[in-house]
């Protein structure tokens, strides 16, 4: 990368701060549980493991609030959770990030979704995430909760920069929501892992390879086969963009009439912890799109942003400096 190329991505990096976003989806809480291996039980043959540590983390729609306030924007969260012990935690989280959790309607009727990792290791060792328990909210039917979540959504569209839809398929996306946000003339990005098909006609999307095979219903193969894979779904959807990620291979964005991008991978190519990564992935592309940055500068961005949070353990966050380091160093 030349150095006119880098000194162009740390210009559109430090307009983050000037952003407004607004984030509507499933807001999770991301419960890490450390224990250090004592002995084998006598109950069963399975490791007894002493409990280290406990934290609540916040993921889903959640983790990329969280993201775009380490990369400096302002922040709207628009969301449910319960009133239960894991939807205080998480809302204590987001709200000391700096996080407007004002659309963060909290309801005895709904149990905010968690998702329980046991982590285990020697005492002096790297910690390694041998089970994982889901405690998924039941479907948000209740129609009072659903009219507030578009109400609250209708007061904080207007002042945003920019709009993701996050949907996790824990109900709060639902047709009524994304009406209000194709409404909206500024960019709107939709992370969608089972609907993204039912979501056209908005600014862009960025799908993992596996989420592209399984709505074009096939198996890619090669890089050509990509290619005309999402081309077919981004007309398809009707979007400007489409960002795919690969992993370790990277990424490949279509936009408009142009040819493909191929980005490779910056960083290590073994990743210590995917957890979350495509969270930081949209907030990092979503934030440089609403910065003024092209769809192949945004890309590159997201790029950066999403290698260095591989190699932090559990739903983490990448800050501007980082970004702007990285950039840098490459």
């Amino acid at each position: 990368m030349t150095l006119l190329n880098t000194e162009q991505l740390v210009k559109i990096v430090k307009r983050f701060q000037d952003r407004r976003i607004a984030i509507v989806g499933d807001a999770i809480a991301d419960k890490f549980v450390h224990g250090s291996i004592s002995r084998v039980s006598r109950e069963a043959p399975v490791f007894i493991l002493r409990h280290d540590k406990t934290e609540t983390l916040p993921g889903g729609a959640a983790n990329c609030a969280m993201n775009l306030v380490a990369l400096g924007a302002r922040v709207s969260l628009i969301s449910v959770t319960g009133a239960d012990e894991s939807g205080n935690e998480l809302r204590a989280k987001l709200e000391a990030a700096g996080v407007d959790i004002n659309g963060v309607i909290v309801s005895e009727k709904v149990q905010t979704t968690t998702k329980v990792r046991i982590l285990a290791g020697h005492s002096h060792s790297s910690k390694q995430q041998v089970i994982r328990i889901d405690y998924d909210a039941a479907p948000l039917s209740d129609a009072e909760l659903r009219q507030a979540i578009v109400k609250k959504l209708q007061q904080t569209i207007g002042d945003a920069d920019a709009v993701i839809v996050s949907d996790y398929n824990y109900g709060v996306v639902d047709p009524q929501t994304v009406e209000v946000t194709r409404r909206s003339d500024i960019p709107v990005l939709v992370d969608s892992r089972f609907h993204l098909a039912e979501f056209t006609g908005f600014t862009a999307a960025t799908p993992n390879q596996d989420e592209v095979e399984n709505l074009i219903g096939g198996t890619i193969s090669s890089t050509d086969e990509l290619e005309n894979a999402a081309q077919e779904l981004k007309q398809r959807l009707g979007y400007r963009a489409l960002l795919v990620t690969r992993g370790n291979q990277g990424m490949m964005l279509l936009e408009d009439d142009a040819e493909p991008l191929h980005i490779s991978a910056v960083g290590a190519h073994q990743a210590v912890d995917v957890t979350g990564a495509g969270d930081t992935v949209m907030a990092t592309f979503t934030l440089a799109l609403a910065s003024g940055a092209s769809f192949a500068d945004a890309a590159r961005l997201a790029n950066y942003a999403g290698g260095l949070v591989v190699m932090k353990r559990g739903t983490a966050t990448v800050s501007a400096s980082e970004l702007e380091h990285a950039i840098r160093q490459d």
